[in-house]
């Protein structure tokens, strides 16, 4: 499957346009981004994208794991994480249903790729 159209969820305004610019670099098409998990559950609610991109630790009451899992559970909408905390308990944390995995921060565009054009094999180790 080719996730073409994406949702960003990243607070860190820095970061979230660098991965907006990669998705569309890669020729795909960003539909959004959100900085927070309560406006990433709307956002995908309302916009629907095939894939979100999103952070773990964002601000607001809702951690990226919970909007993620509220995300796939609502609107069977798959997500993958994007973290600088790559040890075996945040792993853990976010192997779950609709999570297709998990890129460590800095994101590299070829890993992003593979994910987008949906080539990845397991991200999980």
């Amino acid at each position: 499957m080719n996730y073409t159209n994406v949702l960003i969820v990243e607070d860190e305004a820095v970061i979230a346009m660098d991965v907006r610019f990669m998705v569309e670099d890669l020729g795909f098409k960003a539909l959004g981004i959100a900085s927070s998990g309560e406006e990433g559950l709307r956002k995908a609610g309302a916009l629907r994208p095939d894939l979100v991109l999103m952070d773990i630790k964002i601000k607001g009451d809702m951690d990226g794991v919970i909007a993620a899992g509220e995300i796939f559970r609502r609107f069977r909408i798959p997500v993958v994480y994007m973290t600088a905390y790559s040890d075996p308990q945040t792993i853990k944390r976010v192997n779950r249903p609709g999570t297709l995995g998990c890129l460590i921060k800095p994101l590299e565009p070829s890993e992003l790729e593979n994910i987008l054009c949906g080539s990845a094999k397991s991200l999980f180790m």
